[in-house]
């Protein structure tokens, strides 16, 4: 991870780095591994898989989720809703998606063309295939509607097929994708992040990285290796909030960066010291297992020690 510009010297108020958490390819854990192995990976509700399945038939139905209305989930709504009061937040939104039904869109893409009687080249058989999308930072984005009206209404041709968001989560995971965006297009989507896909994925509860104390001491552990740092603080990122189609900014639901760490650093350095200092941090955490697995990007803030 490596820092975005120059860090200044402390005879500045303040300064800021911001950085994607942790090495660009990382090996998928253990436990998730297994997870997707026992899960199947890529399939529907039933868990059969979508590559390769035909648009005819039986394959061709919308999903296997009997008496579904395809409305969206209302804890998922509640939780949106509290969200966009001030009484939720966005671990409340990911910890609703644990029993919610989403649609992942699936379009027809051809797979065998064939001459017809009049000799004009026609479509012999189209299979399924998921759609993935590309965040503005260039990672890859699985995109999931919580009702089959936001997805028709973002891919008219798409078709919905109906799973629950953990086994959406396994999806994103064996795609490589590191974002579910859910409701992509409507007046709120709402960016899961990959340590929130990893843990929807294993049905575990996911904890911000601002506010899990485990990672507050693995960040304080490798700063105790850089006697400058005084003092540390762990705020919610300024990419966590995220502003809905009338312009409204809500506490969560972001693409990142996640977590904001200010560093307290004595007085008296350069900025080739501080330059050295922080990246020093940076490569302590990303060589940590945990961190990697928990923290998604970071901004860091300097700040001068009170005396």
């Amino acid at each position: 991870m490596e820092p975005n510009g120059t860090a200044p010297g402390l005879d500045g108020a303040s300064g800021s780095i911001s950085g994607t958490a942790g090495p660009a390819q990382r090996h998928l854990p253990g436990h998730i591994a297994a997870a997707l192995a026992g899960a199947g990976g890529v399939a529907d509700s039933a868990g059969r898989p979508w590559q390769g399945r035909s648009l005819a038939g039986d394959d061709g139905k919308i999903h296997n989720f009997e008496d579904d209305d395809g409305t969206a989930d209302a804890g998922y709504l509640a939780a949106v809703a509290a969200l966009r009061n001030g009484s939720g937040d966005e671990a409340a939104v990911v910890a609703s998606l644990a029993t919610a039904r989403v649609f992942i869109p699936i379009i027809a893409q051809l797979a065998e063309e064939a001459e017809g009687e009049d000799g004009l080249t026609a479509d012999k058989q189209a299979d399924m295939a998921l759609v993935m999308l590309k965040a503005a930072d260039g990672r890859t984005a699985m995109p999931a509607f919580t009702s089959a009206q936001a997805l028709s209404n973002w891919h008219p041709d798409a078709r919905p097929v109906a799973v629950y968001a953990a086994r959406a989560a396994l999806s994103a995971v064996s795609e490589q994708a590191e974002l579910l965006v859910l409701d992509p297009g409507s007046e709120v989507t709402f960016v899961v992040r990959r340590p929130a896909v990893w843990a929807l994925a294993q049905q575990r509860t996911w904890v911000p990285s601002y506010l899990d104390r485990e990672v507050a001491a693995t960040i304080a552990e490798a700063a105790t290796r850089f006697p400058a740092v005084r003092n540390i603080g762990l705020l919610p990122g300024a990419g966590v909030a995220s502003t809905t189609g009338i312009g409204d900014t809500l506490p969560g639901g972001g693409a990142g960066p996640e977590l904001q760490v200010v560093l307290y650093l004595e007085d008296g350095l350069d900025a080739a010291a501080v330059q050295e200092l922080v990246a020093g941090l940076q490569s302590a955490w990303s060589r940590n297992v945990l961190f990697g697995e928990r923290v998604d990007s970071i901004e860091i803030k300097l700040r001068r020690a009170v005396q």
